[in-house]
């Protein structure tokens, strides 16, 4: 929950809203849930540093993007400056 929350807020301020899916996730032996976070907004110009604890484009601690990706099994980003940015995690049950 914690790691969907971040990244839906992260939707909505830093890439000016956009959409989120989910559903159930499964590979064989393994299930449980996916999410995907989608906007058009600005990217992010340096995704190392973006997932870098402390470093924020804004007023918060800088803990929220780089939280999101401790806390799910799968984190996957794409992203380039001016294309937006679309974020999928996957946590397994």
């Amino acid at each position: 929950m914690t790691a969907v929350s971040e990244l839906a807020r992260n939707t909505v301020v830093h890439g000016g809203g956009g959409e989120m899916r989910a559903g159930i996730a499964e590979d064989g032996a393994r299930r449980g849930v996916w999410a995907s976070f989608s906007d058009e907004g600005p990217g992010i110009a340096d995704l190392d540093q973006a997932l870098t604890a402390g470093y924020s484009t804004g007023q918060g601690l800088g803990l929220g993007f780089g939280g999101a990706r401790r806390l799910v099994h799968d984190f996957d980003v794409r992203t380039a400056p001016g294309e937006g940015t679309t974020v999928r995690v996957t946590s397994w049950r």
